[in-house]
């Protein structure tokens, strides 16, 4: 049986918004000299290459992109790694970012490296919010904040540098 998706967001939509979140963090952020984008393995990561990019086509501040690698089924019977050294987020404005909020869970536990070390800010930013919160996170930038059943399955493709956002 062949599943039917529903397309949430094309290419132009994803790009349009990402687009408009990084506006948002340049107007949030226009007094640093530094910001670091850290994105959730692999689909979050992508959607952060991707927002680093259009940041610096926009900011005069250098951006820097991490990932953060935790196992999204069993986050606390692993280890949640980031991609930098602790001591290089001192004093630093964190951008957490990930494709798709559901419950939180993963978001809650990926930002458990931040809160070791001593930042001045971190901010979160999903694609889509799905608003099935368990967990007590909120997104502070979005691109599509929609109620699904919990049923559905909201999934986001990046493909040869095109991202949609699907529906199942």
């Amino acid at each position: 049986m062949e599943l039917l998706h529903t397309t949430l967001l094309t290419n132009k939509q994803c790009e349009q918004r990402i687009n408009r979140i990084a506006y948002q963090i340049y107007e949030d952020n226009a007094e640093e000299s530094s910001i670091i984008v850290a994105g959730i393995k692999s689909t979050g990561f992508q959607v952060a290459e991707l927002l680093t990019a259009a940041l610096k086509k926009i900011a005069p501040f250098e951006v820097k992109l991490i990932d953060v690698q935790l196992d999204k089924h069993s986050q606390t019977l692993s280890e949640i790694k980031i991609s930098i050294p602790e001591k290089e987020l001192h004093g630093k404005v964190i951008i957490l970012v990930d494709d798709v909020l559901n419950s939180g869970k993963t978001m809650m536990y990926a930002l458990k490296p931040f809160l070791a070390a001593d930042i001045k800010k971190i901010r979160t930013v999903v694609l889509v919010d799905r608003n099935h919160r368990r967990y007590p996170i909120a997104a502070d930038y979005v691109g599509l904040s929609l109620a699904t059943t919990l049923q559905e399955h909201v999934t986001v493709e990046l493909e040869n540098g095109k991202v949609t956002a699907l529906l199942s």
